[in-house]
């Protein structure tokens, strides 16, 4: 089955289903969160359908990254008063991602506003040098063996 057929983001890329959109060109569309953070909260999702990063081809993600950038900015200049922004991209069930078509959030921030990516500090011992290196030369592998960039 075609997923874009039936995937919201893809009918939102095509026009077909409602959504408050604030950008749009030939391979993204960015628009507005229906369930926000906070005011401005916006996904930045490729046209092409994607269902994680593992689908999603460069110049789609390169795009979806540098358009996510610029509303940052205009989220830091258009008015809002914004202490910080977040990215975030859930790539799978196990990081959170309910809609299996790629996106990334924008996030805006502020002082107390009590949202954010908690980790159970000190539940984890920090790894010594040796084991941040074993750890490194396994991504060095991964990348080396055809990663695509």
């Amino acid at each position: 089955m075609d997923d874009s057929k039936t995937c919201i983001f893809c009918r939102i890329a095509r026009g077909q289903a409602e959504a408050s959109v604030i950008y749009d060109d030939d391979l993204v569309v960015a628009f507005l969160d229906l369930h926000p953070v906070a005011e401005g909260h916006t996904l930045v999702a490729p046209k092409r359908h994607a269902s994680g990063l593992a689908a999603l081809d460069p110049e789609s993600g390169a795009r979806v990254f540098a358009v996510a950038r610029r509303v940052a900015l205009a989220l830091r200049s258009g008015g809002w008063h914004v202490d910080g922004v977040n990215l975030h991209l859930a790539d799978g069930a196990a990081a959170g991602q309910s809609v299996f078509h790629a996106h990334l959030h924008v996030i805006p921030r502020h002082v107390g506003d009590d949202f954010g990516l908690r980790l159970p500090l000190g539940s984890r011992p920090a790894p010594d040098r040796a084991g941040l290196e074993a750890t490194a030369a396994r991504l060095r592998r991964g990348l080396a063996e055809g990663v695509e960039a």
